[in-house]
């Protein structure tokens, strides 16, 4: 069977295009011919994705579009004869960025409105999350279902070390807390900020925030992050923002931390949460969104954002181990369910839903 992915831009370190570069991977070792379209390339996946005008991504028995903004793509999707699987990834509500970024704004609202479009033009409508389905669902789709993403976590946990990047990170006493992902308003950085205010008043002074990810996305929501440290009179070294980095370098700041924070108020699935986990890194999140179906119970979750509440959650995290242990080991659990093999299974019979 020839399977073809679909992706309005091939980015390396975007987890839509990371993430359908996975899934043809994997249908390929199930003996499909399958590969990845996109309209923008980097320039070092040239060779391994391939560019949408190639005649070729039209003549698929089976065409999965990955779905996260507005594009040409769309119409196009909606022409194919059969076989249009849409893999939806989440549109990020647009209210989060109109204090911020008009441009964005509008964006984010056209791809929902864009979305929308293809209820009834589909023969199989996927969310990578429960939440995401039903939001399909209520957009009028039919068939539905659910399919995760193809986490490839071996590259995390069979990383190679950096000796000089954990040494940095361990020379001191700082405790190193994460975030990964990129810094956007529904990301909420900001309570990040909130949060290590009360980390310092009421549990320790020896804190060092982490953010792994782009800070370009949205420029004016970053500066308003950096002027809230600068407001709080906190030391700016004491938050990082290396920016986007490689798969060894992000292993080691998985390594080093203490512990994963997400404030996230809107996630799709939150793909850096099983990465924690897959670390061995105990998870603090608040519970929104698709954050609860992805931990399953995993994790240290709290609702409502009560950041003096999880600060002291979060103390305890890092220096009581009969908290820490127990959190752990139920993140052990939790992980096991996003192995390949389940991914496989659950990928066989989303092909066959779509006889």
């Amino acid at each position: 069977m020839v399977i073809n992915h679909w992706v309005p831009a091939a980015h390396r370190g975007d987890a839509i295009g990371d993430n359908a570069r996975r899934v043809r991977d994997v249908l390929r070792g199930m003996g499909h011919a399958s590969d990845v379209y996109a309209l923008a390339i980097d320039d070092d996946l040239a060779g391994d994705v391939r560019p949408f005008d190639d005649a070729e991504a039209r003549h698929g028995d089976r065409t999965i579009f990955h779905f996260a903004l507005a594009s040409p793509m769309t119409e196009a999707f909606v022409s194919l004869a059969s076989g249009r699987i849409l893999h939806y990834h989440n549109v990020t509500p647009a209210r989060f960025f109109a204090p911020y970024d008009a441009g964005i704004f509008r964006l984010a609202a056209l791809s929902r409105r864009e979305l929308a479009t293809l209820a009834g033009r589909v023969d199989l409508a996927l969310g990578v999350s429960e939440y995401n389905r039903r939001e399909l669902e209520s957009l009028g789709f039919c068939r539905t279902g659910v399919l995760p993403l193809a986490l490839n976590l071996r590259r995390l946990t069979e990383a190679p070390r950096c000796p000089a990047l954990e040494g940095a990170l361990t020379q001191d006493e700082f405790t190193n807390i994460l975030f990964v992902g990129r810094v956007a308003p529904n990301k909420r950085i900001e309570d990040h900020i909130r949060l290590a205010e009360h980390y310092k008043r009421y549990v320790d002074s020896a804190y060092r925030f982490i953010f792994v990810g782009r800070t370009d996305a949205v420029p004016r929501y970053y500066s308003m992050v950096r002027a809230l440290v600068a407001e709080y009179r906190m030391p700016p070294e004491r938050f990082l923002f290396p920016g986007p980095v490689h798969d060894a370098e992000l292993a080691t700041y998985y390594r080093t931390a203490r512990a994963y924070v997400s404030l996230s108020e809107h996630e799709g699935f939150c793909a850096p949460l099983v990465e924690a986990m897959a670390m061995d890194v105990p998870v603090l999140a608040y519970s929104a969104a698709a954050v609860p179906e992805t931990l399953a119970g995993a994790g240290a979750q709290f609702t409502p954002k009560d950041l003096e509440y999880a600060a002291e959650l979060l103390g305890m995290l890092v220096y009581e181990d009969n908290v820490r242990e127990p959190i752990l080991e139920g993140q052990r659990r939790r992980v096991q369910d996003f192995s390949e093999e389940a991914f496989v299974r659950r990928l066989t019979d989303v092909l066959d839903e779509c006889e």
